[in-house]
């Protein structure tokens, strides 16, 4: 029997801002993403992360927000009211993108730590546009993947705990798309190292 032909992924990194724990009663106000490359069966072809990138601010979808959440990006709500792009229009144009970039290939959203961001796409994708081009598991947590290569428990994971080599010298600024970018970075550099010397 042959082995049956698996398409590759196409890896995009996705970064989000948002004003609050939970989409639905608080809003997504930013996504940025990148092309981080491409993973097949001969294994992980990084890409230029600024060649192919998405990103766009969004109209919050209600009053409601939490002053901590709002404050990590830097964002103004009431600019974001005036100017930001309906939610609907941007996730259309986010998942025509999408579609685009990934051309056979089976797109995957990666983050650092996708938990979150995943939580608020994925609900504005069904919420705003009826369907998620990731499907409805189609996402990678990079820091699942260093728990995994390191033998590390989840919560012992954090980027300071990582070798420097696996990190982007790109600042983290809580931009979505320069942290979209940053992330390509270190999942080009999870996906090419074996794990610790002890390990092997």
């Amino acid at each position: 029997m042959s082995a049956r032909r698996v398409r590759p992924s196409c890896c995009i990194s996705v970064d989000i801002e948002a004003d609050g724990p939970i989409p639905g009663p608080y809003s997504m106000l930013s996504i940025g993403a990148a092309v981080a490359g491409t993973q097949d069966a001969d294994g992980f072809t990084p890409a230029d992360p600024e060649e192919h990138t998405f990103y766009r601010e969004l109209r919050p979808i209600s009053a409601d927000f939490d002053p901590e959440a709002l404050a990590v990006s830097g964002l103004d709500r009431a600019r974001l009211a005036a100017e930001g792009a309906e939610p609907g229009v941007a996730l259309a144009e986010f998942g025509d993108w999408v579609r685009a970039v990934s051309a056979g290939a089976q797109p995957v959203m990666c983050g650092y730590p996708a938990s979150y961001d995943w939580m608020f796409l994925y609900w504005y994708l069904i919420r705003f546009t009826g369907s998620s081009p990731f499907g409805h598991s189609g996402c990678l947590d990079m820091k699942t993947l260093y728990a995994t290569k390191a033998g590390l428990p989840l919560r012992a994971v954090a980027k300071r705990t990582m070798p420097a080599r696996l990190l982007s010298a790109r600042p983290h600024t809580h931009h979505a798309l320069d942290d979209a970018i940053e992330q390509a970075d270190l999942l080009a550099g999870l996906m090419a190292w074996p794990g610790p010397p002890d390990s092997q």
